[in-house]
Order: structure tokens, then C-alpha cells, then sequence
């Protein structure tokens, strides 16, 4: 089951995305339950990739969801020009060219903009009238071993109005939607997984 790490579980990692957010905000990061082998961080993902959220996930999250996207439409929080090239620059326009010029191997939500893939890291960005956010997923020791995965949330707040929506949402995030979505993301990365590798020292 996922868990709650933290923040300087992030921070002390040498990942590449801290060249590219020191403006930024580690708001979350958690510990996923997907034991594996080394190099398995497109497999991580494809699972994320190819979860059935939020249709899958259970009627209060689906209508929180929903809910969200709908005032987002009615207060102009996702409209043209509030997002990525208008309201803000994209990250990638910060990136050096050993980042910049790497082959994205996997496309994510439409709402995210992928920045860079490598063997161990993804980072994918997003923005609108209230925040610009990064979602980073990692592929990590699991010191018995084995790997696993590590999601971050950073995200830098658009004025008091992002930062009170942050925090309004903040209990609604860790008690509904986190644990729906990386719940979601756990079943399928053990369906996809044999057990016997799953329980084996490669897994």
C-alpha cells in the first residue's frame, strides 16, 4: 500500500528536476507499492498510463473530479491562455540540451505536458489559473534489494488565490483522491506482474 514519505525523501534524491524547480514546491511525496527490478520505470508508466482513474475509482472521487473540472470551466481556471505559453513558460524551456533533446518514449493525461523521460525519472508538467505543477516519478531502491516507484508533487501557487486553493483541497487530495489514484495505479501494476516475480528477489 502506498504511503506518505517525507518531503526530504525527494529533496536528498539527485534528481534532475531540481535544476529545473527552485522556484517550485515539494508539496507530496509518496512511496508506491510496486516492488520490481532495476529498469522497470516504463513499466511504472504504462500501469499509471493505463488505470481506469477516475472512472474506476469510487463514486466520490468520480464526483469530486468532475466537480473540479466543471468549476474550472465556469471560472475560467482551465481556459486558453492560462496554461503553459501563455500564463507560463514551460519547464522544458529551462532544460539543457542533454534533457531537452532525449526521445519521449511514453505520452501521458492530456492535461500534462511530459518534459523528459529517462531510465529512472519522469517529469510531466501542468498549469492553469491557479497553479503550475510538476508531477515526478521516479524508480528507486527499496533497500531490500528490489525497486520501487516514488511519486512528487511540486507545485509553485499563482498568487493568494492559489495558495488558498491548495489548501482547500489539500484534505480532499489525502484522503480521497491519492489513495483512489495510486490504489488504482498498484492494482494494475500487480495484475500485469506474475506473482512468483512479484514475491521473487527480481521482481
Amino acid at each position: 500500500m502506498s504511503r506518505r514519505l517525507p518531503i526530504e525523501e525527494h529533496i536528498s534524491h539527485p534528481w534532475r528536476i531540481h535544476e529545473l524547480t527552485p522556484d517550485f514546491a515539494v508539496e507530496d511525496v509518496w512511496e508506491l507499492d510496486t516492488p520490481g527490478g532495476p529498469g522497470q520505470l516504463d513499466d511504472l508508466l504504462s500501469a499509471m498510463v493505463n488505470t481506469d482513474f477516475p472512472q474506476g475509482a469510487p463514486a466520490i472521487v468520480r464526483f469530486l473530479w468532475d466537480l473540479r473540472w466543471r468549476l474550472g470551466a465556469i471560472l475560467g481556471w482551465d481556459k486558453d491562455g492560462s496554461g503553459l505559453g501563455s500564463r507560463v513558460r514551460s519547464l522544458r524551456e529551462r532544460m539543457p540540451a542533454d534533457l531537452y533533446d532525449r526521445p519521449i518514449r511514453l505520452a501521458f493525461d492530456d492535461r500534462f505536458t511530459t518534459m523528459y523521460h529517462l531510465d529512472d525519472e519522469w517529469a510531466a508538467e501542468l498549469a492553469n489559473r491557479t497553479v503550475h505543477t510538476v508531477m515526478h516519478l521516479g524508480w528507486v531502491p527499496d533497500g531490500q534489494g528490489g525497486y520501487r516507484g516514488q511519486m512528487a508533487v511540486l507545485v509553485k501557487a499563482n498568487g493568494f488565490f492559489g495558495r488558498l486553493y491548495m489548501a482547500f483541497i489539500k484534505p480532499f487530495r489525502y484522503t480521497i483522491i491519492y489513495p483512489a489514484l495510486l490504489g488504482g495505479l498498484e492494482r494494475r501494476w500487480r495484475s500485469a506482474k506474475p506473482a512468483a516475480d512479484l514475491a521473487s528477489g527480481e521482481r
